[in-house]
């Protein structure tokens, strides 16, 4: 891999060379400190900053060929009469497309990597490897696959390789409590936790979920999957909107990573995700975007704004009930940017998140001469509340500009 140098970048508001090596933040120093004349590339840094890049830990990346194809309308409605009988005439062709127009969208929008749920897994690694990108790709576990269809995912993965050498990882992503039955929940644990893979699944997403899971069940989801011996600090559990305060100490307990997808939840109304619990609790929480079909984009700078702003409008009263007004100090800037970065990248075991000598060169430069930026008081708080895509001049994962 071909040296890179950054020349008068602005790094937490110094000016400063880095050397990318390896794919790793090398040397960080003062400009003119670091010899450029052996380094292949070379990136004039003037007028801009660098930040950590993104990492989106939920989404569906194929479903952007069904960006506003069924919106306004609920969870339960959505899925079973329009997205999965779409769903069961997408083709590997199609998937194929879907997932490159997700990946040109979140490298565009500062993603480096994203974690999905989907089918046709051979077409979208296919694409994230091309891109430069990093991916954990989900190999979706349903109840209604048959044995022949699991078995053919379980060889898929003993014989598979990452193309990338260390881009994209497999992670086994059995769908919802509603949709996977207990033998399979534990069966797929078992497996997944036998290969080192991790695992990522909707949780408590929606009322009407809990509901169902107390009628057949008896318990609430995270109670259900904590009985099962699912849940574990290799469990990355999206959305968990409908989570109370023991739930929440459950989870921090297992060390379970929570990803919040606030637009999807807004938009199909599944409720506010209780931050001042999830907060509390010390769990590690993440962001996601959810599908293009429910968001409608894979923004993730977008999410984390969102996420701010409806922390701060609403706040939850100790009985649960929410009310008008909430705390404008709920969910800074920089919290929920270490959310989306520092906390995204940790949960996937990727040594990033961070501007720092010795780990992976996962960045964002940053055009400060962008009229979103200026003035520019607070760098985070700009790129949280007031950025868009066109102040990203350059998304860098390991080391290397992606799409180029």
């Amino acid at each position: 891999m071909k040296d890179t140098v950054i020349k008068n970048v602005l790094l937490n508001g110094t000016p400063s060379d880095i050397l990318i090596s390896e794919g790793r933040f090398a040397k960080i120093a003062a400009p003119a400190q670091i010899n450029s004349e052996n380094a292949a590339n070379v990136m004039d840094g003037t007028g801009k900053a660098i930040i950590p890049a993104l990492y989106n830990t939920h989404t569906h990346a194929a479903m952007t060929l069904m960006r506003g194809f069924a919106d306004d309308m609920a969870l339960e409605k959505w899925l079973t009469e329009y997205v999965w009988p779409f769903e069961d005439k997408l083709t590997d062709s199609d998937i194929r497309q879907g997932s490159e127009i997700a990946v040109k969208e979140m490298i565009n929008s500062g993603s480096v990597f994203f974690n999905d749920m989907y089918f046709g897994i051979d077409q979208t690694i296919d694409i994230v490897a091309k891109s430069g990108m990093r991916a954990a790709i989900g190999v979706t576990v349903m109840e209604n696959h048959s044995l022949a269809v699991e078995n053919e995912k379980l060889d898929f993965i003993k014989n598979w390789s990452d193309p990338t050498g260390g881009r994209i990882q497999l992670v086994m992503a059995p769908h919802a409590v509603y949709t996977v039955g207990p033998a399979k929940l534990r069966r797929t644990a078992e497996f997944a936790r036998n290969h080192g893979m991790r695992l990522h699944i909707h949780v408590a997403e929606t009322a009407v979920e809990v509901q169902n899971c107390l009628k057949e069940h008896g318990m609430t989801p995270v109670r259900y999957l904590d009985s099962l011996g699912f849940l574990g600090p290799d469990v990355i559990a999206a959305h968990c909107v409908y989570v109370d305060r023991e739930e929440w100490d459950i989870l921090a307990g297992r060390g379970v990573t929570v990803s919040h997808c606030p637009c999807s939840n807004m938009k199909i109304s599944s409720g506010r995700f209780p931050y001042e619990l999830a907060l509390s609790s010390g769990c590690r929480i993440t962001l996601g975007t959810d599908g293009a079909s429910s968001n409608n984009n894979l923004d993730l700078r977008e999410e984390m704004k969102f996420a701010a702003l409806l922390a701060k409008c609403v706040s939850a009263k100790n009985d649960g009930s929410l009310e008008n007004g909430g705390n404008p100090e709920l969910l800074p800037a920089v919290e929920v940017f270490r959310w989306a970065s520092r906390n995204g990248a940790l949960a996937f075991g990727i040594d990033g998140g961070e501007i720092a000598e010795g780990r992976v060169a996962d960045a964002l430069l940053i055009d400060l001469n962008n009229v979103r930026m200026r003035p520019c008081h607070n760098l985070i708080s700009n790129f949280v509340y007031s950025a868009d895509s066109d102040c990203i001049a350059a998304t860098i994962c390991d080391g290397r500009i992606c799409g180029e």
